[in-house]
């Protein structure tokens, strides 16, 4: 094989998807910072950042939501997601992005950190073909190509709007995560860590309605129950002071 045909140092860099749950909206949400460098200066996007000598991918994961928002987050709340090497993703250099998701046990205040001059949580919502993410003045989508080879090749001839579009391929990242959460809602749940420790059913079907593209209330609690019994452990009832009788509250099972 020549020489020139091995790609010898491509850059890495962390792609971060850090999730919250708004306990006054009752609605999932995601991070996004918009970009103040080159490429793509001016649009929103995931959180990233460039993996440095010392330290692992995972490590550098975590050290992307303590630059951001300013939390020290354990390994259990963050998993490894995939691995994008499109030589299309990015211009330029070749960029290869380790992509993690990050579940955060407490939706707080944002401030914009290095290469940012804005950071917002995002509302999820749904459409027929694809994931919506509102502030309510802007709305992106998650890709709606169904292969990577379907959504690259039309990438690479776009000229993305930033007030429609994330940059680089972060909507086809943001898909592939909301797709694996959606899988694995039914044997892994834990997209629920966004909730904290204890949560009711209600709470849960909550975090769960976006993901199934269905109401809230489509989602018949018995029936919830008793399909995710194995995944949850009753901690009891709840302390705090409402209306009717105490709701039982649960962790998962795994934690």
């Amino acid at each position: 094989m020549a020489a020139s045909n091995i790609l010898e140092q491509p850059f890495i860099n962390i792609t971060n998807i850090i999730w919250s749950f708004d306990h006054t909206t009752n609605r999932v949400n995601i991070l996004l910072v918009k970009r103040d460098n080159q490429p793509y200066n001016g649009y929103w996007a995931l959180p990233e950042t460039f993996m440095r000598f010392q330290e692992s991918a995972d490590e550098a994961a975590l050290r992307l939501v303590k630059e951001k928002i300013g939390m020290a987050l354990s390994g259990s709340h963050t998993e490894q997601l995939a691995t994008f090497t499109n030589k299309l993703r990015t211009p330029g250099d070749r960029t290869l992005s380790l992509a993690y998701m990050t579940f955060l046990p407490d939706k707080p205040q944002l401030k914009a950190g290095y290469g940012a001059s804005d950071a917002r949580w995002f509302s999820m919502g749904y459409a027929d073909n694809c994931y919506t993410f509102s502030d309510g003045q802007q709305t992106f989508q998650t890709a709606i190509s169904s292969t990577e080879t379907m959504f690259y090749a039309k990438f690479a001839k776009a000229n993305l709007d930033p007030t429609k579009h994330l940059a680089f391929d972060h909507e086809w990242i943001l898909k592939i995560a909301c797709d694996r959460i959606r899988n694995k809602l039914d044997y892994q749940p834990n997209i629920l860590l966004v909730l904290g420790a204890k949560f009711t059913l209600k709470d849960a079907r909550m975090v769960y309605s976006p993901f199934l593209k269905t109401p809230v209330n489509k989602i018949d609690n018995s029936n919830f129950k008793k399909s995710h019994n194995k995944l949850f452990t009753d901690m009891g009832t709840t302390t705090e002071n409402r209306p009717g009788r105490p709701a039982r509250v649960y962790k998962l099972a795994a934690l």
